[in-house]
């Protein structure tokens, strides 16, 4: 059985750091590219990072010089590198794989305010 658990959310002010974490079960992790991928209220799931099996690495361009993404295979987890975050930043967090998407996790809340 597929599972995803994001950790590492909470509140920070414009400007601050997070680093967020999904530890992956239930697949083999390392064959698969993985995602970070986040959705504000009223709006869309939108991807902001992926990660390829071969740490092929792509990034939204809102995101792009603030976030990193990197992945540790021994430990089925990937991670997110969030500096200089924004109030557009706030927003759930989720991870998946980037293709045959499991089921969502629960996700991490992130919230950026003065």
């Amino acid at each position: 059985q597929v599972q995803l658990v994001e950790s590492g959310g909470g509140l920070v002010q414009p400007g601050g750091s997070l680093r967020l974490s999904c530890a992956a079960s239930g697949f083999s992790f390392s064959i698969y590219a993985m995602g970070w991928y986040r959705q504000a209220p009223g709006k869309q799931r939108e991807l902001v990072a992926h990660i390829g099996n071969r740490n092929i690495i792509n990034y939204a361009d809102s995101v792009k010089g603030r976030f990193t993404i990197s992945r540790d295979n021994a430990k089925n987890t990937v991670y997110l590198q969030m500096d200089s975050l924004k109030p557009e930043d706030t927003a759930v967090y989720y991870c998946n794989k980037i293709t045959k998407p499991a089921s969502w996790g629960q996700g991490t809340q992130v919230t950026v305010s003065s």
